[in-house]
């Protein structure tokens, strides 16, 4: 799997789902069981790949915006559905939080943890193994690159900081949106 396929299942479980996270991930879920082993291992790299190109001062502005608060976990799970939105919202996102004004609102569930788990699920049921071991895909992952394991090795947020009582000068609309 490469980042095209990748963006297309991504694409394709999202308008197939119609934003219904539990539906996306049976979707992708149930996608990935038809790839190799070493096929839904390359989903979660870039999956991790793509949490990191993520993390960005731009994107904890979105979620401070639209949640009111930026912790560890909540802002890796909203990079997660950051990412389950597809190639060009992540992408517009990271460069202006503002792209994210027009698509989403207050009630906008911005919380998708379980994309985390999905390679590895699709992998047990691919492989029949019935308890993680060293060959699941987040594991093989954090082996290959250190940094890719969002829990201890994920690199510094990129870009500048910000204060929280500068957000509403620099993302006006997003603010106006959520606040």
């Amino acid at each position: 799997m490469d980042r095209q396929e990748f963006w297309q299942l991504m694409e394709w479980s999202l308008a197939k789902s119609h934003n219904n996270q539990q539906v996306q991930e049976n979707l992708v879920i149930e996608k990935l069981v038809t790839y190799s082993p070493s096929q839904i291992i390359d989903f979660e790299i870039i999956l991790r790949q793509l949490l990191n190109e993520a993390n960005e001062y731009t994107v904890a502005a979105a979620e401070k915006i639209m949640q009111g608060w930026v912790s560890d976990n909540p802002y890796l799970y909203f990079r997660c559905w950051l990412i389950s939105q597809g190639k060009n919202t992540f992408s517009e996102t990271i460069k202006n939080p503002e792209f994210l004004a027009d698509r989403t609102d207050k009630h906008t569930n911005t919380d998708f943890e379980n994309l985390l788990y999905l390679a590895d699920k699709a992998y047990q049921q691919k492989t029949g193994k019935k308890a993680a071991d060293d060959s699941f895909p987040s594991h093989v992952a954090i082996k290959r690159d250190p940094q890719l394991d969002y829990a201890t090795g994920e690199p510094p947020t990129k870009g500048t900081a910000w204060q929280t009582a500068q957000l509403p000068a620099l993302y006006p609309k997003l603010w106006g949106r959520f606040r």
